[in-house]
């Protein structure tokens, strides 16, 4: 009784150990991120708390789903039988420990994007008015987000009331019907309110996934694959530029020699050459820069494996290309449509993925580094697609996100488009490897009449089978990162076509990225809206 009490304990405490590992990793990296972009001017301490933190509890999430999927499948033998340790009560507390992380985690998402981020954002918005006092910046911080606040607050009341199946009593008075509503919201320990909230961020999520994910999946790769221009003979080209414009403005401004003013046409001509001469000579600043730093010496050093990291992340997009489109296809033919949310009961059709993950299961825990690595993949890309392309409103470009001169505003927003990406990852999971992501490793026992020598007896054997729909649900346990993704059926089938659009817009990307020639060794860091001021950052920044 004493070893089976100490087993699950055990079993317990390896999956969160890995957790906590990962934990200490995360914050790690997201205090170096932060600081690595924020601006040294700019900065400003609680947005930056805000931003790490934010972007700790995404990339924490994101963690969680290696661990429920090793607690659901050690508690299992390879044979299909239930480790000793594994009755229904303890099961269900090792359950019931993923699930109350998952509330945790989900509800500070929550209180993240719909209070304290835009919060923070909307209070140094009005920190940038001159005339603006401490109480006025709160007072209209707090306006703002309780619009937030409202739209969160519905969401969770539709998620928690619309679905229900709440039992009908012709004689039952409207306070009875308003008690069964809470007693059912009560017994669901609220996950259907939960569910909708985080589905419909999700559905934010995907559409940032497809703009700014598919596209850094093919444009981090070819960038790191092609380099950039030499720091010497970009900075010779940019003199020679200077010396063309400032021979057009030396003759404009011979024609006024005479005292004659300039006409209408001449100067404005004279006023875009001058800002373009501003430019032109901003960016030979950092180009001196960029050519005495020690950090760009060591990147041309580090060339080569640069040139190996990008062939190995282009094989890796390749195959999560490729293992999406045939999940998706797959869905398209064998699934019962769109009323389902093209859910499928088991796979027809297999992808590398799927057929990879089960190798691995036989080697702990290469199948759990493999799903870790899928997922930071998917995550570093996505932090490349925002980099590479700013923060955009439809067609009007918001922020940029630059090295050492991202504004507190934009770090923000950056955050918050990464926490709305990562709940987005775990269906992106899901669509590769469905049944690993449900059950894991599990197997279960069916019974099978045995043959010998070609022929069938009457003796029945249990033989192990691994977990699916069809399973008993005693039998196989399914993780709760599923219980999340599939509450509502629209939501997958708004998933699945966006799959779809995430793989058509990679595609263009790819097509895109091989067309352009190399990137500029400053690129993004300069721009004609720039200040004169942000050269004295990036000098801070390459030294």
């Amino acid at each position: 009784m004493a070893a089976a009490t100490v087993a699950p304990a055990s079993e317990l405490l390896t999956g969160w150990c890995l957790f906590g590992l990962a934990l200490l990793a995360i914050l790690a990296f997201c205090w170096v991120y932060v600081r690595k972009y924020q601006s040294r001017r700019e900065s400003e301490v609680i947005s930056t708390i805000t931003a790490i933190f934010a972007l700790a509890i995404a990339l924490i999430t994101s963690a969680l789903l290696p661990v429920d999927i090793f607690l659901v499948s050690y508690m299992k033998n390879q044979n299909g039988t239930f480790k000793d340790w594994a009755d229904s009560n303890v099961t269900r507390q090792i359950e019931d420990t993923v699930l109350y992380a998952y509330y945790a985690l989900y509800s500070i998402i929550l209180f993240c994007v719909f209070l304290w981020i835009p919060f923070v954002y909307f209070y140094y918005e009005e920190k940038e008015e001159d005339d603006a006092n401490t109480c006025a910046q709160v007072k209209t911080a707090v306006g703002y987000t309780f619009g937030f606040v409202v739209v969160c607050a519905i969401l969770l009341l539709i998620g928690a009331f619309v679905p229900l199946n709440i039992p009908s009593k012709k004689n039952s008075t409207e306070w009875e019907k308003v008690e069964l509503l809470f007693e059912e919201l009560g017994s669901s320990h609220g996950l259907a309110a939960l569910s909708f909230s985080i589905s419909s961020l999700t559905l934010i999520g995907m559409v940032a996934a497809v703009t700014y994910t598919a596209y850094g999946m093919s444009a981090l790769p070819l960038n790191l694959i092609k380099g950039t221009r030499n720091a010497a003979y970009e900075r010779l080209e940019n003199t020679e530029d200077i010396e063309e414009v400032e021979q057009h403005v030396e003759r404009i401004k011979s024609k006024c020699i005479d005292g004659r003013p300039l006409s209408t046409r001449d100067r404005r001509a004279l006023q875009q050459l001058e800002e373009r001469l501003r430019t032109l000579r901003r960016r030979d600043r950092h180009l001196e820069f960029v050519e005495k730093s020690c950090w760009m010496k060591f990147c041309g050093a580090m060339r080569p494996i640069k040139i190996i990291w990008g062939a190995f992340f282009i094989l890796v997009a390749l195959l999560f290309i490729i293992s999406l489109f045939l999940s998706n296809l797959d869905k398209a033919l064998h699934s019962a449509g769109i009323n389902s949310g093209f859910i499928i009961l088991g796979t027809n059709l297999t992808n590398p993925l799927n057929m990879l993950l089960p190798v691995l299961q036989t080697v702990f825990p290469l199948d759990y580094i493999l799903i870790t690595t899928i997922i930071m993949y998917f995550i570093f890309t996505s932090m490349a697609g925002i980099r590479n392309m700013g923060i955009w409103f439809f067609w009007i470009r918001l922020y940029k996100i630059r090295r050492g001169r991202t504004r507190p505003q934009a770090l923000l927003f950056l955050c918050m488009i990464l926490l709305l990406i990562v709940l987005h990852t775990s269906y992106m999971i899901y669509s590769l490897a469905p049944q690993y992501v449900m059950y894991g490793s599990q197997k279960y026992l069916i019974q099978s009449n045995m043959t010998v020598d070609g022929h069938p007896e009457n003796v029945t054997a249990h033989v192990p089978k691994v977990c699916d729909a069809d399973a008993p649900e005693d039998q196989c346990t399914v993780t709760r990162t599923y219980l999340f993704l599939h509450k509502f059926w629209f939501f997958s089938a708004a998933y699945y076509f966006g799959n779809w659009a995430f793989i058509g817009v990679f595609l263009i990307g790819l097509v895109v990225s091989c067309c352009k020639g190399k990137k500029s060794v400053i690129e993004g860091e300069v721009d004609e809206d720039d200040s004169d001021i942000s050269d004295d950052e990036q000098s801070v920044y390459y030294r």
